[in-house]
């Protein structure tokens, strides 16, 4: 016998409360500074108003449908193992090594490894609650308080009161890693899971780094509230890809802030798929004079889900690069919204900054918004834009059926090419090779 779903007719809050903040920090016996940290995050989520479609930010993006009954509820510990996350999932990224692997499960950490020549760089990788417990004076130091902080909305106070598993990365000044290292969040049950991941590159120092969300499909609401803070430090480089794959019914709220110091270098590949409704915020501040950054975006949103990816560049300081890509295809009744600002703050001088969004529908009934800005204080600089809209070349697919193709396979091809130039900026050929095949499995219906 179905069940009829409470849909809710206003913008409410998930049930949850102070007690949840203090029996989570209870339960993992954290830190006192890290106790008051939650505490004092929690009174400032509850002095803040859910947003709504009347705030500029969410003007396209109406969650009221959400049922937190189901997505607001806390997972509890289920035994959870390394073996539930897919097997395409756990391999190396380079042939048969990585650097280290850190894998949860319902909020969980289930696998671990590092790889000595990390150990032997003093490289830290580990799940975040053992790093605030093991190195404070690095956790404390950063930790919502450069990048991503509580005041910045609703749902990043709640992450920082309630984050529920995470991960700490940490690269000494003037290491170069060699190895990757890779991490995955991994949801198997509904309800409501708060991820963090906090990354600090010290001056000099380089490491490659993937992440990946990811769930199975639920028929009960479930809801990820995710923070990610990457930390970019004077002449660093850091390559950071992270995917999801959500299931059909995960609600993600993300807020996505790198701050990249002098000389850094930061490129950044997100990878959207699954979820039901997206709305991630990400954004880069280039602090120091020659500093750069890369955002490279794709998504592939079909039947009824909803992405709203709100970007921004922010220039801090002169001489200071920034670019970014983001392309979408959208099928069936699919949605997206691409919000994107470029900064120049008063003295950022010689700024270079770009932007572009480009959209392929597949269907009549998709629809993806690009809303392209530019917010200029500075008057020596070069900021510029571009967005398009547009059904797939039915020219291009002629052309292609006209030597045999069946259409299925010539809007493969279209399709593929139209991502290569995100793909290609993925430095795992295996990885790479992944999306690929699961964007031809979008295409086929079989997803």
């Amino acid at each position: 016998m179905a069940t009829r779903r409470r849909v809710a007719r206003e913008f409410t809050a998930p049930p949850l409360t102070r007690a949840d903040v203090e029996s989570l920090s209870e339960r993992y016996n954290e830190p006192d500074w890290l106790r008051e940290m939650r505490l004092s995050a929690w009174d400032l989520y509850e002095s803040l108003p859910m947003p709504t479609t009347q705030d500029e930010p969410w003007r396209r993006t109406d969650y009221r449908h959400i049922d937190w009954d189901s997505a607001g509820s806390l997972l509890a510990p289920n035994g959870g193992k390394f073996e539930d996350v897919p097997a395409e999932n756990r391999q190396p990224l380079l042939g048969q090594e990585q650097g280290g692997l850190l894998a949860f499960v319902d909020d969980q950490p289930v696998h671990h490894e590092v790889h000595a020549s990390l150990a032997q760089q003093g490289v830290i990788f580990t799940d975040l609650r053992t790093a605030a417990r093991e190195h404070p004076e690095l956790v404390q130091k950063h930790l919502m308080t450069h990048a991503v902080k509580a005041e910045d909305g609703k749902f990043a106070a709640l992450n920082a009161a309630l984050w529920t598993h995470g991960v700490f990365l940490y690269v000494p000044r003037g290491k170069a890693v060699e190895l990757p290292v890779h991490s995955i969040f991994y949801t198997t049950r509904p309800g409501a899971t708060l991820g963090h991941l906090l990354v600090v590159v010290d001056e000099g120092a380089q490491i490659d780094y993937l992440h990946e969300n990811l769930s199975l499909s639920f028929d009960d609401h479930a809801s990820f509230v995710g923070v990610t803070e990457l930390i970019v430090g004077r002449d660093a480089n850091l390559r950071f890809v992270n995917l999801q794959d959500w299931g059909r019914s995960m609600f993600e709220f993300s807020h996505q802030r790198a701050r990249v110091d002098a000389n850094g270098q930061l490129d950044w590949v997100t990878g959207q798929m699954g979820g039901k409704l997206i709305k991630a915020f990400m954004e880069i501040d280039l602090d120091g004079a020659g500093s750069w950054g890369r955002m490279s975006g794709l998504y592939f949103p079909d039947r009824q889900q909803f992405m709203d990816l709100d970007t921004q560049q922010n220039h801090n300081a002169p001489h200071t690069t920034s670019d970014l890509l983001f392309k979408g295809v959208l099928k069936d009744q699919a949605r997206s919204v691409w919000q994107g600002m470029i900064k120049a703050l008063p003295g950022a001088q010689k700024t270079d900054g770009f932007q572009a969004n480009r959209n392929m529908l597949l269907g009549r009934k998709a629809r993806a918004d690009s809303i392209p800005g530019l917010e200029i204080q500075a008057d020596d600089v070069r900021c510029t834009h571009a967005a398009a809209v547009g059904q797939i070349e039915e020219e291009m697919l002629y052309y292609l059926m006209s030597r045999g193709i069946p259409r299925h396979e010539a809007e493969k091809l279209v399709v593929d090419g139209f991502f290569v130039p995100v793909l290609d900026r993925i430095p795992f050929e295996n990885v790479r090779d992944r999306m690929m095949a699961y964007v031809e499995r979008k295409l086929l219906g079989e997803l």
